[in-house]
């Protein structure tokens, strides 16, 4: 029985083109654990390595991932 080319699920989205989540393009050089405390600021730009600066990243979209309402 051979392998097939391209398995998984027709269903599936194309990776590439999924815009319901934020997607690191950098890579860290090992694992990360990230826990939110009540000791953390309110402002999640704040200290998180996650957030690049304002002009490369899309600040509502980043808030809204990231804060509670």
């Amino acid at each position: 029985m051979t392998e097939p080319s391209q398995p998984g699920s027709k269903k599936m989205p194309d990776f590439d083109k999924l815009d319901d989540r934020i997607i690191a393009e950098q890579r860290t050089s090992g694992p990360t654990l990230v826990i939110k405390t009540n000791l953390d600021p309110k402002d999640s730009t704040v200290d998180n390595p996650y957030y690049g600066d304002d002009k490369t990243t899309d600040i509502k979209e980043f808030r809204d991932f990231f804060e509670d309402d």
